[in-house]
């Protein structure tokens, strides 16, 4: 039960557990990297656990990804490796579902073009960095911030 006045906070990131295994699995591949005795295999092991363990390290450094802190003036939180940044409802300027082929298949991704400063700044999220559908993230923002946006799967 949250206190009077006290605002819910809308939040998506990357799950834990795929954090997790991607950690675990670059130990795997490191320790492989020290027991293997051949050099091409050292450094391919090697580069696949450090790519592995940097992944889950820029995972568990930007949790939570994106979120919304909702009220009168509802704001827009990124979070990435430089720190916090907060938008406010003028500052978005258009948000947007897009289908990209990846492997073979469409993903959707959520765009989200903001006024950064001066300048305009494009923001794109996969599934990988919301742990959900990117639609329905774009739906949950387009009722929480009042957004004015198209969905161009």
């Amino acid at each position: 039960m949250q206190p009077e006045g006290a605002e819910t906070r809308l939040a998506w990131t990357t799950p834990l557990p795929a954090l997790i295994a991607a950690a675990g699995g670059g130990v795997v591949l490191a320790v492989g990297a020290v027991l293997i005795a051949d050099a091409p295999g050292k450094i391919l092991l090697g580069l696949a656990a450090v790519t592995l363990l940097g992944l889950a390290a820029l995972g568990l450094r930007q949790r939570p990804r994106l979120s919304v802190i909702p009220g009168e003036s509802p704001l827009l939180v990124l979070r990435t490796l430089t720190g916090v940044t907060e938008y406010t409802r003028d500052q978005i300027l258009r948000a947007r579902v897009v289908g990209y082929r990846r492997l073979g298949r469409k993903s959707p991704m959520l765009e989200i073009d903001v006024d950064h400063l001066g300048s305009e700044r494009l923001l794109i999220f996969g599934r990988w960095d919301l742990g959900t559908n990117p639609e329905d993230v774009y739906d949950t923002l387009r009722t929480q911030l009042r957004l004015r946006g198209e969905s161009a799967h």
